[in-house]
């Protein structure tokens, strides 16, 4: 099986986007996408059916990314969340079916009566 590596990695922070470049081919991945998509433990679980749906990370950035062997990136999010190692691979599966893992997201927030929006909700002691 080919690997398909990068040709070129770029962060955006400001747009809290991380561009990929597989050969011609230009792929931006936002930051929500990636976080709620993240291949760590925290994410994904321990085993299948395991997986636990991320939520309110609308307004999530990156705060850098580290190179993992010639392999992988490790993203560090600005909500301290920095466990998952995205391989090439993950990350050109996550560019290519984008439109559709993003809906698949959505549809999983609704039917868990969740929002991307941070709860902000005050709660009151008397």
């Amino acid at each position: 099986m080919n690997v398909l590596i990068p040709t070129k990695v770029q962060l955006h922070k400001q747009s809290r986007r991380l561009e990929l470049h597989f050969g011609a081919q230009v792929y931006q991945l936002g930051a929500e996408y990636l976080r709620v998509h993240s291949p760590s433990a925290e994410v994904k679980g321990h085993g299948p059916g395991q997986a636990v749906l991320q939520f309110g990370k609308k307004d999530v950035g990156i705060s850098g990314i580290e190179r993992a062997g010639n392999y992988a990136l490790k993203i560090l999010f600005d909500d301290d969340h920095d466990s998952g190692i995205y391989t090439w691979d993950y990350l050109y599966q996550l560019a290519v079916e984008q439109e559709h893992k993003w809906q698949v997201y959505l549809d999983a927030l609704a039917a868990a009566g969740k929002t991307r929006e941070k709860d902000t909700s005050v709660v009151k002691f008397v």
